[in-house]
């Protein structure tokens, strides 16, 4: 049985189907209107109590029962573990994983996003601290991620959940102001992961 993923055309919407498209596991997409106020109802906030999207319920979870999970971080971890894949077993190797995962979850998806917010407001002097404050530690965070990749070709060496989590706002770099031009490592990752025949499937998919 598909896995139904609840979401929008949202960077973390598509880290998801990302990663199900890598994982080479089925799913069905249940659009979620978030400019309808479509998170909000009664049905999708059982499975997603926070009322964000993405979550998914999987039919086939643990023990053959099914299980819902929301949380796009919690996701992605349980679909490495469902699978096995993009999510090292040995801790050493895990560990890294999970640093690049938590890195974009608390940094690389709040900032940008607070950016996104700031843009869209039409009121100037509304705009401006808000851009200023949000814009540079949008910047900050890429000159993070650019000297992580000097030396490695994925985050947390090989390629795993942590890139498709990141790569999924860095897919809205030019909302984010950013010329990747003006972080070469990350433009060569991002150019790298987003090549691969699954994420841009992933990408592609009708999430609205």
């Amino acid at each position: 049985m598909p896995i139904d993923l609840y979401t929008w055309n949202t960077p973390n919407g598509r880290k998801i189907s990302v990663a199900l498209e890598e994982m080479e596991l089925p799913y069905t997409v249940k659009p979620i209107d978030i400019g309808k106020g479509e998170q909000f109802g009664e049905a999708f906030l059982k499975i997603s109590p926070n009322n964000k999207i993405p979550a998914i319920v999987d039919s086939d979870g643990p023990g053959g029962a099914p299980i819902s999970v929301f949380e796009s971080g919690a996701i992605l971890l349980y679909l490495g573990e469902k699978t096995g894949k993009f999510l090292p077993k040995d801790l050493r190797t895990r560990v890294p994983v999970l640093e690049w995962l938590m890195f974009q979850m608390g940094g690389f998806g709040p900032m940008p996003g607070q950016a996104h917010h700031f843009v869209a407001l039409e009121n100037e002097a509304d705009r401006r601290y808000g851009l200023e404050r949000y814009l540079k530690e949008t910047r900050r965070l890429y000159g993070v991620m650019d000297s992580r990749l000097a030396d490695r070709e994925f985050f947390a060496g090989e390629i795993s959940i942590a890139d498709f989590a990141i790569v999924s706002w860095a897919w809205r770099h030019e909302r984010h102001k950013v010329d990747l031009n003006d972080f070469p490592h990350v433009k060569r990752w991002y150019e790298t992961v987003m090549a691969r025949p699954a994420v841009k499937r992933g990408f592609d998919i009708a999430m609205s």
